[in-house]
């Protein structure tokens, strides 16, 4: 069985909606090379096919959308199980489709039920309609696998009001769907038991026109159709002001002393606390200069930005130990280049951001995005 299927709903007026669907249930379908190399032709494919009206992104099972990327590989690749030159193949392949979704000239509908992480807020991000239902669970807990919110994490973390993007890369909070609707990660709520509804109205819609236009027109039903479903109330927006304070202080250490100072019952703050406690004092470095040095950028600059930082990150120990702990041995217990934020070396964060592809007319692979 394919770990990607495609499938084609018919309209009522002779076009058709493709879908691409994630089919790796047991990994809840975290994205490997092989789905980006099965995805990437399919969209370029579908980009010139003038029968083709919309995308549907989703996947198989109920639990999640896509819950990452291919981190067994990677951390094979940076043990010397695998290939060495996979991370940046990975990368810079993976990079690829999620720019390709960004800039796609036609609708893509994502379909974010279940768990929403990593690699799979790559994919969502980049779409021009991103779905949540009732179990929609977002993060960019990387943080404490030792790297940073990549796969254009720079781009919709920098996009969010406030502070939240920097707050949520560093603590990796989780995201429900009022909390993505807030932050500007979802533009619809769609109820689970609508998703059928919704297909067939995309289906009898009439696109002889603007395909967004129709997309919506059929959105905006199933979603005011789901409102007994929604639950309102969002724990970041609720958490608005106490973001905006924590993090306006000027280095990342008084950030996160500001955070561990609080005193309070609060159980959205505590897990804050104990995820940035836990994380990588490293990391909590990468992360926060990674989004000061990508405020301003493009988005292909940003994706070009991610690729040298994430070459950098599986060529240290930080990242695969992060994986070790976590995934491999899963002792929880990672031993951290740097036990404390005090401790960290600024001219050693300083190298993750110098490009690997300098001299001898080498340029960033994505140079030509």
């Amino acid at each position: 069985m394919s770990c990607v299927l495609f499938n084609e709903y018919p309209t009522q007026d002779g076009k058709k909606i493709v879908e691409i669907s994630l089919n790796a249930e047991r990994s809840l379908n975290a994205l490997t090379l092989e789905m980006i190399d099965l995805i990437q032709p399919k969209l370029d494919e579908c980009k010139t096919d003038d029968s083709v009206v919309a995308i549907l992104l989703d996947s198989a099972g109920e639990k999640a959308f896509c819950a990452g990327g291919d981190v067994v590989n990677l951390y094979k690749a940076m043990t010397g199980e695998g290939d060495a030159s996979f991370p940046e193949d990975f990368f810079t392949r993976e990079y690829t489709l999620d720019y390709t979704i960004h800039t796609y000239p036609k609708p893509i509908i994502c379909w974010g039920a279940g768990i929403v992480m990593g690699g799979g807020m790559g994919l969502m991000n980049g779409c021009s309609h991103r779905i949540v239902t009732e179990s929609s669970h977002l993060a960019m807990p990387e943080v404490t696998i030792g790297l940073y919110p990549d796969v254009g994490g720079s781009w919709f973390l920098n996009h969010m009001p406030g502070r939240t993007g920097l707050f949520l890369g560093l603590t990796g909070n989780p995201m429900f769907a009022a909390d993505a609707l807030f932050l500007g990660l979802a533009d619809r709520f769609v109820a689970n038991e609508l998703r059928q509804n919704m297909v067939e109205g995309l289906q009898a819609e009439n696109w002889d026109g603007c395909a967004t236009a129709a997309v919506n027109r059929v959105l905006r039903v199933v979603e005011e159709q789901s409102q007994p479903q929604f639950k309102s109330g969002s724990p970041i927006q609720q958490h608005y002001d106490f973001i905006r304070k924590i993090t306006d202080h000027d280095s990342v250490e008084e950030i996160v002393s500001a955070l561990l100072a609080v005193e309070s019952d609060d159980k959205w703050i505590n897990r804050s606390q104990k995820a940035i406690g836990h994380g990588s004092p490293l990391a909590i470095n990468l992360i926060k200069q990674q989004l000061e040095r990508t405020d301003q950028m493009s988005l292909k600059e940003v994706f070009c930005a991610e690729l040298v930082l994430s070459v950098q990150c599986c060529s240290h120990r930080e990242f695969p130990e992060g994986v070790r702990a976590l995934l491999v041995d899963k002792d929880g217990k990672p031993q951290w280049t740097y036990p404390t934020l005090a401790e960290v070396d600024q001219a050693k964060v300083a190298e993750f951001f110098e490009s690997p592809w300098k001299g001898d007319g080498q340029e960033n692979p994505l140079a030509n995005l």
